[in-house]
């Protein structure tokens, strides 16, 4: 599943990253046009909250979902429930630039993490593009908690 999000959807976008959805964002100067040119190429789904875009993008053979909502919850179940996505977190994308994360041995990811996470985590994975460096910590678990609220 490849999606792309419009301007308006950057969290949403974040979070599709996070449950692994390879998932495409523009830059704030991106025209619609260009959108659409990528969601087709890429073979994308277009979501979006702008309903000019939505008729343009249908209009062009685009495959949408509008997304009504402007509340990342709501978004979420939408999305998840439409594309029937894995509510679960994967860690196999970077929630910056979208590039597969990399596991890394934890004695690489050593002196790229704070010496507390590097005694507390076993488990590391590494962005080749941006290079950040992604664990199990207090995030994760405070996202794990936050999906499994939407099933509510």
């Amino acid at each position: 599943m490849k999606v792309l999000c419009d301007h308006m959807l950057g969290t949403l976008a974040t979070w599709l990253r996070i449950l692994g959805v390879d998932t495409a964002y523009p830059t704030s100067t991106t025209s619609d046009e260009e959108i659409l040119k990528q969601a087709t190429a890429e073979d994308r789904v277009l979501l979006t909250r702008d309903k000019t875009l939505l008729a343009r993008a249908k209009k062009a053979g685009v495959h949408t979902l509008h997304v009504p909502a402007t509340d990342l919850e709501s978004q979420l179940r939408q999305i998840i429930t439409a594309l029937s996505l894995d509510a679960t977190l994967a860690l196999t994308r970077c929630t910056l630039c979208n590039t597969p994360l990399v596991p890394v041995a934890a004695q690489d990811a050593r002196e790229h993490v704070p010496p507390q996470v590097f005694e507390r985590q076993k488990l590391f994975w590494y962005c080749p593009s941006c290079r950040k460096y992604y664990w199990m910590g207090t995030h994760y678990e405070d996202m794990e908690k936050r999906l499994k609220s939407l099933g509510k």
